[in-house]
């Protein structure tokens, strides 16, 4: 007969309910702040998520941390004042949807869910671990908070123009945002789904673009140039926006703000390794895993 390994590694995620009501407190609180205490704020949760996810990277000896640090702004806003959604009812109908494309950076991912309560930061130890529901990729039958597997690129857009298009057929009011990478903007699903998108007027999708300019082993430009990338947006039929993709005054205004029916593609200009001096820019931060002092002057930095 076969048996359910009950090994605390490969036990189901569930709601850590202490950190939802931290972070249903800490929703409140950012509703209601001011400009600078809301930027304030939201810095100060991402300086806590690189610690933590470049912590769990170290500890797991795999990840892809440069990438990882290039979205973390991106997620903080998202999960901390944009999306309704509740950690303790990660599949709530009338929930916003949000799908990390870009699947290789699931450790940032998985330590800003821990970080809202979906399940408990402790289970960040056992990344990529043998067993783990926490795998190198996003499964969403495995972690609350995840609408869909991915990891192969070019799949969340087209998942996510599937989720704009049931809530319009439903008549339903739920947002739904894809972040992309942009190396992966070379994968042509992508702009099928943009012109599908077009066609159907999706006014409640969102395309966040993680335009750190660099993909394993060299730079976007090199490898396949995807400029000029907000006119090929709009000749989709898409509403184009181009931010600082640091900026949490400039993510909130357009990520908060809702698209006059059109699909929106937000081409959010990052920094690989964003956060570490060493790390910034740096084309071998991909996928390298950081050595013991290098963790210790990353953590320090990150203070």
């Amino acid at each position: 007969m076969q048996t359910i390994d009950q090994s605390p590694i490969a036990a189901p995620l569930v709601a850590d309910m202490a950190g939802v009501m931290q972070w249903r407190e800490r929703r409140s609180t950012l509703a209601s702040a001011t400009q600078e205490q809301r930027t304030q704020a939201l810095h100060n949760i991402s300086l806590h998520i690189r610690r933590q996810l470049i912590t769990t990277i170290y500890g797991a000896g795999i990840g892809h941390v440069g990438g990882d640090f290039s979205v973390t702004d991106i997620l903080v806003t998202l999960f901390n004042a944009v999306l309704h959604i509740d950690p303790a009812q990660p599949n709530l109908a009338e929930r916003d949807r949000f799908i990390l494309s870009k699947g290789h950076c699931a450790a940032a991912l998985y330590s800003t869910l821990a970080d809202c309560g979906f399940f408990s930061p402790e289970r960040l130890h056992h990344f990529a671990g043998p067993l783990s529901p926490l795998n190198g990729h996003p499964n969403r039958n495995k972690v609350p908070g995840v609408e869909t597997n991915t990891g192969p690129l070019g799949h969340g857009l087209p998942v996510g123009v599937g989720c704009a298009t049931a809530a319009q057929m439903l008549g339903q009011n739920w947002r739904t945002f894809v972040v992309l990478g942009d190396g992966e903007l070379q994968e042509g699903s992508n702009w099928e789904a943009a012109m599908y998108a077009s066609q159907r007027q999706l006014g409640s999708l969102t395309a966040i673009v993680d335009r750190n300019l660099l993909q394993q082993g060299a730079s976007v430009a090199d490898t396949n140039d995807i400029e000029p990338l907000a006119d090929k947006w709009r000749a989709f039929g898409w509403e184009v926006l181009t931010i600082d993709g640091h900026s949490f005054c400039d993510l909130y205004q357009v990520l908060t703000a809702r698209s006059q029916g059109r699909p929106r593609a937000i081409i959010a200009n990052t920094i690989k390794g964003k956060g570490v001096s060493f790390m910034e820019n740096g084309i071998e931060w991909h996928h390298k895993l950081p050595s013991a002092d290098q963790l210790k002057a990353a953590l320090e930095e990150l203070k």
